[in-house]
C-alpha cells in the first residue's frame, strides 16, 4: 500500500510503517490501560511476569502513576490513527513524539539499572531502546525511485 507523502515528494510505502504504528500503540495500550486503570497494581507488578521494575524505583505515588497512564493512552491514539489513516506526516509526527518522551525515559532508566538483576537491565534497555528504534522508523522520509530522480 502506498500513499501520496503530504509534501508531493512522490510516494510513501506506508504499510511497514503502519505495522509499526500498529507495535507502539499496541504497547502503549498495555502499558497505558494498567497505569490508569490500575495504577498500584502497575506499581507493584509492571512489567509483568513477576518481574518489578517500578517499585524498586520509587514510593507509589497515584497521581504519577495515572499520568503516566494518560501519557501512554494519548501515544496509543496517535499511534493508533497514524495505523489507521496512514499519512507521512503523520508518521513523521507520531514517531516525533514518541522520541520526545522515549530518549529521556531510556536515558533515566539507563542511568539507573543498578538496583536491577542482569535479567531486567537488559529488559530495561531492550524494552525502552525498542521504543526509540521504532519511532526512529516514523521519522525516516521514504520517496520513490521517480520522485528521487526529479529531486536531483
Amino acid at each position: 500500500m502506498t500513499s501520496a507523502d503530504d509534501e508531493g515528494a512522490g510516494t510513501v510505502k506506508v504499510f511497514p510503517k503502519q505495522a509499526v504504528a500498529g507495535v507502539l500503540a499496541a504497547s502503549a495500550a498495555y502499558v497505558g490501560g494498567w497505569a490508569a486503570l490500575e495504577p498500584h497494581s502497575f506499581y507493584d507488578s509492571f512489567p509483568g511476569l513477576g518481574r518489578r521494575w517500578v517499585s524498586v524505583l520509587v514510593a507509589y505515588d497515584e497521581h504519577l502513576v495515572r499520568g503516566v497512564g494518560g501519557l501512554y493512552l494519548a501515544l496509543m491514539t496517535i499511534s493508533g490513527w497514524a495505523a489507521l489513516r496512514p499519512r507521512a506526516a503523520t508518521f513523521r509526527l507520531v514517531g516525533l513524539a514518541w522520541e520526545v518522551f522515549s530518549v529521556p525515559h531510556l536515558a533515566f532508566h539507563a542511568a539507573h539499572l543498578n538496583m536491577y538483576e542482569v535479567g531486567d537491565r537488559v529488559g530495561n534497555v531492550v524494552a525502552l531502546g525498542g521504543t526509540v528504534a521504532l519511532a526512529a522508523v516514523l521519522l525516516v522520509t521514504q520517496r520513490s525511485p521517480a520522485a528521487r530522480r526529479r529531486a536531483g
